[in-house]
């Protein structure tokens, strides 16, 4: 049997209807709550350059990655053009390696040698440099020196 205080006319009665508009509630507060939020993650387009990607990179790695070479070997790559090249740094096992930077028409080449103290082991060349923007790039490739 219907009774008007007991059931709308979908067959809710008040108490659901109460429980449906509280979740609803909630559920815009949270979307209100989490939306501006995403944008603040994003920072200020004008607060400077820190949306614009990093075109500083690293390529062209010399010898290739996992390959064996002799103590003291010579090893090559190339940043882009884009890199500044002071700002290039080299370090194998911790040690800074002495480095020649050389403008080419397709990016700076840079050679350099493993250190003397680096033999019969793993050795991971690792690169940094900074691009036009202060953007920090990061590379490198592994040898297995004799």
């Amino acid at each position: 049997m219907y009774h008007p205080s007991r059931c709308s006319a979908i067959g809710f009665n008040n108490h659901t209807r109460g429980t449906v508009m509280k979740l609803q509630n909630v559920l815009w507060i949270a979307i209100a709550l989490i939306l501006p939020g995403a944008a603040w993650a994003y920072g200020d387009i004008n607060a400077g350059n820190n949306m614009i990607p990093c075109t500083a990179k690293f390529s062209k790695f010399t010898p290739p990655n996992n390959t064996e070479v002799a103590p003291r070997s010579e090893f090559s790559f190339y940043a882009s053009t884009s890199t500044n090249p002071s700002s290039i740094r080299v370090t194998i096992k911790d040690q800074l390696v002495p480095i020649t930077v050389t403008a080419k028409h397709d990016g700076l080449h840079v050679t350099g040698k493993l250190p003397a103290t680096v033999k019969e082991t793993y050795a991971k060349i690792n690169l940094t440099g900074k691009g036009p923007n202060q953007c920090e790039a990061t590379g490198g490739w592994l040898v297995k020196v004799k």
